[in-house]
């Protein structure tokens, strides 16, 4: 039988919500080897909108994250609250800045973090049932709320982001951008793809590691 994977979404783009290459190089690689794929998202509001030719703030805009993050899967998404765990055999989160913006609140608050709830007890109840869980890019910062300390986990060479994981209890280990870090005893797996990654390929190289490892996992 096929696995069944949930895949969750922060919004779309880069700067405000899930980074669109990990995002479809995931979903990719999920259907290359023939998974079920279900995308979530929280129906909330972004942090902020981000216009992403300039790089700034679009002032006087917001949008909700449920309906950005359906871009990226095709209008074939849900709402985070639907998510059954017992549904499925694993869950992958993939980066961009949403999942510090708006899936948590890293970017403004750093160790002192918190995730948001209804995401944070979907990722929690995969931890209770034993089944594995992907973090891509910046999404490793949740591990730590979500597994608790001790808990290891890579986003690359990036030394404040690393620092903060230290901070929390995390057990960040330093990795290249074509790797993976598994941690055996929370089923945890993390790759660093845009936290270092210069080129797709780059980034593609971790991503497709990580989606083979959560499979054999799961």
């Amino acid at each position: 039988m096929s696995k069944r994977i949930a895949v969750i979404l922060a919004g779309n783009g880069v700067y405000d919500g899930s980074e669109i290459y990990e995002s479809v190089i995931t979903l990719l690689t999920l259907d290359q080897k023939d998974a079920q794929v279900q995308c979530f998202a929280p129906d909330i509001p972004q942090m902020h909108v981000v216009n992403h030719l300039t790089g700034e703030v679009a002032e006087g805009e917001s949008r909700q994250v449920l309906v950005e993050a359906a871009r990226l899967a095709r209008g074939e998404i849900k709402d985070i609250k639907e998510a059954r765990v017992e549904d499925f055999d694993a869950l992958i989160i993939p980066g961009g800045f949403g999942v510090a913006k708006n899936l948590s609140d890293f970017a403004v608050k750093g160790a002192e973090m918190s995730v948001e709830p209804s995401v944070l007890s979907l990722v929690q109840g995969f931890k209770a049932a034993d089944k594995p869980v992907g973090l891509i890019c910046i999404a490793p910062t949740l591990a730590v709320a979500i597994f608790g300390e001790g808990v290891k986990c890579t986003i690359g060479q990036d030394p404040d982001t690393a620092a903060a994981i230290k901070t929390m209890g995390g057990d960040h280990v330093t990795s290249e951008v074509d790797e993976i870090i598994v941690d055996e005893a929370n089923k945890l797996v993390t790759t660093s793809a845009y936290m270092m990654a210069g080129r797709i390929r780059e980034a593609a190289s971790g991503i497709t590691k990580l989606v083979d490892q959560i499979l054999t996992m799961a």
